[in-house]
């Protein structure tokens, strides 16, 4: 399973573009996207939109992609059990709750 930098080396070649093509269109440094590709640097998060449009995906996807790496390794250096996922959703449940309740979302 691909880690985010890996995720987004993949769409790279899919697409055929080189370090130099993605890392332009990220206004990034070619050094940057290498070391993002290779896992020593993290991607920020407030380039996701442009990441979606670059490669024309669901935003939901790329997000689902970026956070789920983000907690994977929080998890993992953590040591910690599984059931920390049920916990979770249930906590982003009533965070949810409480935002309908109060008519804005507030996180």
């Amino acid at each position: 399973m691909d880690n985010f930098g890996q995720f987004i080396k993949r769409l790279r070649t899919e697409k055929g573009f080189t370090q130099t093509q993605l890392a332009a269109k990220l206004d990034l440094d070619t050094g940057g996207l290498s070391k993002i590709e290779n896992g020593k640097k993290k991607f920020k998060v407030t380039q996701i939109s442009k990441l979606a449009e670059i490669f024309e995906l669901d935003i939901e996807k790329i997000k689902e992609q970026y956070f789920s790496d983000e907690i994977a390794k929080v998890i993992y250096k953590n040591n910690v059990s599984e059931t920390v996922f049920k916990v979770a959703e249930e906590k982003v449940k009533y965070l949810l709750s409480k935002n309908v309740e109060q008519g804005k979302l507030k996180i």
